[in-house]
């Protein structure tokens, strides 16, 4: 096993004056950390976005509704929030004149020197954040988690420089944030996995996946990259740190394995599977990813496995909401492309009653079929994706194939149909803007409709 063997020195920011873009979260906490070093910042975004009182309470100017080139006068830097696009004509202006452009993340990096666990995949990113966040807390180590599971790095720089203890940081990075940095160099990088994801944004997954290898771009002797060896596009990274490696297929080149139920580190058992709380086979991925990244920081074995006994599932990640004469249902909303369903069919033991469907992200949906057919005894298709899906599983065969008007209708046919030993299981392989705010929304709803179920 590889340990990490310092912390590094941050390089300086960049110059002034700033333009933020994109006031979300994201860039409102960016806009409020240089103030509070009394830089020259203003803020735009194209949007009405809200919660912008915070800007206004701390005396930052800003417009909104606005592309922002006008702005763009007399700028050094542009901070470029994540939900901004590199097409943004205010992005294409400043880099044709010559202004550095980074994101969020590489700014609030460069504010703080604790040592980082940056975790990045198409899926299981949260879930390994905030388990590996978990590990460090219940062993009694300061921990903050960041990134894109909500809490932006530059909050986190801000809560450092008023003397709280942010301890090791561990960081959800996707891929619109790892695309802006430039100097970015976690202590620990995790690569959980590569599927099609955002190809709107990136175009193709050639750019997807160079956007998600620069979380190792920086990386040198005394850091540790943590790679996914069963994933294929995960398993040939090369890298310029020390490398941990593991397999829930049993693989050879890992260091963390499956041996039956147990996960072993370097041939010694940590857990057993049924001792966690999270369900499904690729929890035990993302617990290991976790594990190894702990383990690189120094917690030992017993303090990482009383960490995954007492970690809960996380909402809308697989999972279990209620079992209602014995069929289990699954909230597994967070499953906006393929792969992250992929995952969760493979992950269940139960016949499976699978509600599918949402927005249009231009992501095929053929690889579905066969593991519909070996999992699924019910389908219910929702959403604008409806008639897409269908299509894609007309070579499955499926006994019950249902189009529902909402979801609503799609959990009262499931459960209808599904019999005690089976599971109802929510995992659309879109994302939900049709007609929900967010996959947060989305799930909520599931549940809410679930435990009307149980009245």
């Amino acid at each position: 096993m590889e340990y990490v063997r310092s912390s590094k020195a941050r390089p300086p920011l960049p110059e002034g004056p700033f333009l933020v873009v994109g006031l979300a979260r994201s860039g409102v906490a960016a806009a409020k950390a240089l103030k509070a070093l009394d830089q020259a910042v203003f803020g735009v975004d194209s949007g009405e976005p809200e919660g912008l009182d915070v800007l206004r309470e701390s005396g930052i100017g800003f417009e909104t509704s606005v592309s922002g080139t006008d702005r763009l006068e007399g700028v050094a830097t542009v901070i470029k929030s994540p939900g901004v696009p590199e097409s943004a004509e205010v992005i294409a202006e400043a880099s044709r004149r010559g202004v550095t452009v980074i994101g969020e993340l590489e700014l609030g990096w460069r504010m703080f020197e604790a040592p980082v666990v940056a975790i990045t995949g198409t899926n299981g990113k949260t879930t390994t954040t905030e388990l590996t966040a978990h590990l460090f807390r219940s062993a009694g180590r300061p921990v903050s988690a960041a990134g894109n599971v909500g809490h932006p790095v530059c909050e986190v720089a801000m809560e450092a420089a008023a003397g709280h203890e942010v301890g090791t940081v561990v960081c959800e990075c996707s891929s619109f944030q790892l695309e802006d940095s430039t100097e970015f160099s976690p202590e620990v990088a995790v690569f959980l996995n590569l599927g099609p994801d955002h190809l709107d944004r990136h175009g193709n997954l050639d750019s997807y996946r160079e956007a998600k290898l620069k979380v190792f771009a920086n990386q040198g002797d005394g850091d540790v990259a943590v790679l996914n060896v069963d994933d294929p596009a995960v398993a040939t990274i090369e890298t310029a740190a020390a490398q941990i490696r593991f397999s829930t297929a049993g693989s050879d080149r890992a260091q963390i394995t499956l041996e039956g139920e147990r996960i072993m580190v370097d041939g010694e058992a940590l857990i057993e599977t049924s001792e966690m709380q999270v369900i499904g086979r690729h929890n035990v991925a993302n617990a290991m990813a976790g594990a190894a990244s702990a383990l690189a920081l120094g917690l030992g074995l017993e303090e990482v496995a009383a960490g995954l006994r007492s970690f809960p599932p996380v909402a809308h990640r697989y999972e279990p909401v209620a079992e209602i004469e014995g069929v289990v249902f699954i909230n597994d909303s967070k499953a906006t492309n393929v792969d992250a369903t992929l995952a969760a069919l493979g992950s269940s033991d139960r016949p499976l009653h699978l509600i599918l469907g949402g927005s249009v992200k231009g992501e095929p949906f053929d690889g579905l079929a066969g593991p519909v057919a070996e999992h699924c005894r019910g389908v219910y298709l929702i959403g604008e994706t409806a008639d897409e899906i269908g299509r894609a599983l007309e070579p499955a065969g499926i006994e019950i194939v249902r189009y529902c008007e909402d979801l609503e209708a799609a959990v009262s046919e499931a459960a209808g149909a599904a019999v005690p030993g089976e599971a109802v299981l929510l995992s659309p392989a879109c994302a939900s803007f049709d007609q929900f705010k967010n996959y947060e929304d989305r799930g909520d709803s599931f549940r809410r409709l679930v435990e009307e179920l149980d009245v």
